[in-house]
């Protein structure tokens, strides 16, 4: 059974922020595909040479910081929002999660 991060399981030191990556990107190709538009005009509107997003959107995201995926969304015209609370009792410490609506 899995830790529901692959990127635990894989082994990665960094896996937490891995898998905020991968969620951010994911949500970065399901606009561009939502919009109909190619690789190249999704570049030119996130300031970056086409091969770089063509990276990026197959998984390649390590040195990409999660500032500039989110600079990216909000460029496709989604607001990004961040959110502080306090965690349940029931937990010591807190988690850093991303929620689509």
């Amino acid at each position: 059974m899995g830790a529901g991060n692959v990127y635990v399981d894989l082994g990665y030191a960094d896996a937490d922020e891995m898998l905020i990556k991968a969620q951010l990107v994911a949500k970065i190709a399901e606009i561009i595909k939502r919009k109909g538009i190619t690789q190249t005009h999704a570049a030119a509107l996130l300031e970056m040479p086409q091969p770089k997003l063509s990276n990026l959107l197959s998984g390649q995201f390590r040195g990409v910081s999660e500032r500039r995926l989110m600079d990216c969304l909000t460029k496709l015209g989604r607001d990004v929002q961040i959110v502080v609370k306090a965690t349940p009792r029931s937990r010591r410490d807190g988690r850093l999660s991303i929620v689509f609506t």
